[in-house]
């Protein structure tokens, strides 16, 4: 008798090609950190970074027709996806220009020589000397990207949760590696690693839970169980729940926003970029396709939900933030408060709402990463200067860097002639679609509290005397100020001009199942 014979996968290697461009580079990365020695491993690995990034982009560009569920029903690579994963690419781009700066510090880069060695030791302080670097950070970052890649095309909940382990163990490691104040950047990676593992139980939980429903983890099988059987089942109503901590702890959501300031503070600016702009992209990026593909049959249960924990967390961010004396927490809190604005698309389970939140991650993402590319230049020989009263009289002592700042402080705040305006209407024209006026007034309330403390930056720096010993904006290299520079300019032209990124985000067409 002839055993059965397991059929081959069907893989087509051409549409995965951005992925299988940046996890190679990810495991090439390792090698060289183990094979080639410690003075030719930078550039290499800054080769293989920007070079996979690119090309990854650009063939993503290339193949953006090349649409359909791939890999045996694990990946979706459809429009919305395509937009994810693009600005992830783009996003990532931009941090790794920032992590490559190296004219800043005095000691290097923004990563601790070594990070096993105790902070504050003659270790460390012989190894900063020497002029060590930690290159490490390179693969580790790339394995980030790859997960968050993956992270919005899972169409398999095994997927999702391997992508979310991919994307987040590296950013742990990279949270605890400052090279300034290492024993607060060690805290931060703690906090975040044990925050962090409860919230993958908790998506474990709710996948194991959704599987003993469906009998499958695929969100077409989980959609088609839902149509078939509309009536709910605690099955349902707990796996839809832990399976949305999960997602929302990512967000950085109320009431899962516990881990955002203390991490936001302790990481190195560029992490915290990278944090506050891709992962919250690759975050929405999931939770959309999660509640719309596979829980779409469950909307009136989980549509609710949404618009409270939304209004919860524009009201709690904005709120909090306004007694910030750190810059770094006042964004971290910041942060909390953009992520319930854009979470009143993600409640409304339309493709208008889908299109409107994903041009506010475009808009919050570029404006995240040029605030932290400017925090990363005020500092002193001590390192970065995050008091907001030292940050006093900075528009008379670097004109250039305290504009582009108030630039960014005025699209958050949802100024008119900046991204954050038009990000903030469409919002809200989404959710006015659906009759939603209660969600908007909140939002609206949540905006004019937030101006508050975004203008006080402002007044800060334009109006007030410096302190004595207050710190300027050191001159960046080359690869910050480019990073900055498109910041702005993409903060500026998407106020001015935004029907072109709005046609194209409305032709991606909604997700496939």
């Amino acid at each position: 008798m002839t055993p059965d014979v397991m059929p081959a996968p069907s893989i087509d290697y051409i549409a995965l090609l951005p992925y299988i461009l940046v996890g190679a580079a990810g495991v090439i990365g390792v090698i060289v950190e183990a094979f080639v020695g410690r003075g030719a491993r930078r550039p290499i690995q800054l080769v293989l970074v920007f070079g996979s990034l690119i090309g990854a982009f650009v063939i993503l560009v290339v193949n953006r027709a090349t649409q359909g569920i791939q890999a045996e029903g694990a990946l979706a690579i459809d429009g919305p996806g395509i937009l994810f994963m693009g600005l992830i690419l783009l996003l990532s781009i931009l941090v790794a220009l920032l992590m490559a700066e190296r004219q800043l510090d005095p000691a290097g880069d923004a990563f601790a020589p070594r990070a096993s060695a105790l902070p504050g030791s003659e270790d460390e302080r012989e190894l900063t000397v020497r002029g060590y670097f930690q290159t490490e950070i390179w693969p580790l970052f790339l394995f980030s990207v790859f997960g968050m890649m993956l992270f919005v095309t899972a169409s398999n909940l095994l997927v999702l949760f391997i992508a979310l382990e991919i994307m987040s163990l590296p950013l742990y490691l990279m949270a605890g590696m400052s090279r300034r104040r290492r024993l607060l950047s060690q805290e931060a990676a703690l906090k975040y690693f044990i925050l962090g593992a409860f919230s993958s139980a908790f998506l474990l939980f709710g996948i194991a839970l959704l599987y003993g429903y469906a009998g499958s983890v695929e969100f077409s099988a989980i959609a088609d169980a839902l149509a078939a059987e509309p009536g709910q089942t605690a099955l349902v109503v707990g796996g839809t729940a832990l399976l949305a901590v999960g997602l929302l702890f990512k967000i950085g959501a109320v009431p899962f926003h516990a881990w955002v300031p203390d991490v936001y503070q302790g990481s190195p600016a560029p992490v915290t970029a990278f944090m506050a702009a891709a992962v919250k992209v690759a975050a929405f990026g999931a939770l959309f396709r999660v509640m719309y593909v596979a829980l779409g049959g469950v909307r009136w249960d989980w549509e609710p939900l949404l618009w409270i924990i939304a209004g919860l967390t524009m009201l709690f961010g904005s709120v909090v933030a306004i007694a910030q004396t750190d810059i770094k927490r006042m964004i971290a809190y910041s942060s909390i408060a953009q992520a319930g604005f854009i979470l009143i698309g993600v409640s409304t389970a339309t493709a208008q709402g889908l299109y409107a939140s994903i041009f506010y991650l475009v808009a919050y993402g570029f404006t995240t990463i040029g605030i932290f590319a400017i925090i990363s230049m005020v500092r002193l020989s001590g390192g970065e200067v995050t008091r907001l009263d030292q940050w006093a009289g900075l528009g008379k002592r670097s004109p250039v860097v305290a504009t582009s700042f108030a630039i960014f402080m005025f699209a958050l705040a949802g100024f008119p002639l900046t991204s954050g305006f038009i990000a903030k209407f469409l919002v809200f024209e989404s959710a006015l679609a659906v009759d939603n006026l209660g969600l908007v007034i909140v939002g609206v309330i949540a905006s004019v509290m937030a101006a508050f403390f975004y203008i006080r930056v402002v007044v800060i720096m334009f109006f007030r005397e410096p302190v004595e010993g207050a710190p300027a904006a050191a001159v960046p290299s080359a690869t910050t100020t480019l990073a900055l520079a498109i910041s702005v300019a993409v903060t500026v032209i998407l106020g001015i001009l935004p029907e072109p990124v709005i046609n194209l985000i409305e032709q991606a067409g909604v997700f496939l199942r």
